[in-house]
């Protein structure tokens, strides 16, 4: 019997996939903007209880926001992503979980690959 933690799905995305926010993924990311400034003066707690009040409705984690500000107004593939995010301590299993409940929430949107686009 397998007593040992359940694993989450390991999501894959096509080669050279890109990601960009949707319409409202450009909302919420503003109101993370929002959350993280509003909170700034006030401290960690503050901090930590805005942005679960940011991700609470949207079913993504806290720690998401940052892969919205990394994805603003870019279209940005999972490599160049996991590079530009490698300052904040994510990893890319991290980066990954987060950009599929981005996807998931309709917050992100998939860049359609050449390959797909009918000319």
């Amino acid at each position: 019997m397998h007593t040992g933690k359940p694993t989450e799905v390991r999501r894959r995305w096509a080669r050279g996939q890109k990601f960009t926010l949707s319409a409202a993924g450009a909302e919420a990311e503003l109101a993370y903007r929002d959350a993280v400034l509003g909170a700034r003066s006030s401290g960690r707690p503050a901090l930590e209880a805005a942005l679960v009040a940011w991700s609470a409705p949207r079913g993504v984690a806290p720690g998401d926001g940052v892969i919205l500000a990394e994805l603003s107004g870019k279209r940005v593939g999972f490599t160049a992503l996991c590079d530009a995010l490698e300052s904040s301590g994510m990893v890319p299993d991290e980066i990954r979980a987060g950009v599929g409940r981005l996807v998931d929430a309709g917050i992100v949107e998939l860049v359609p690959l050449a390959s797909q686009v009918m000319t």
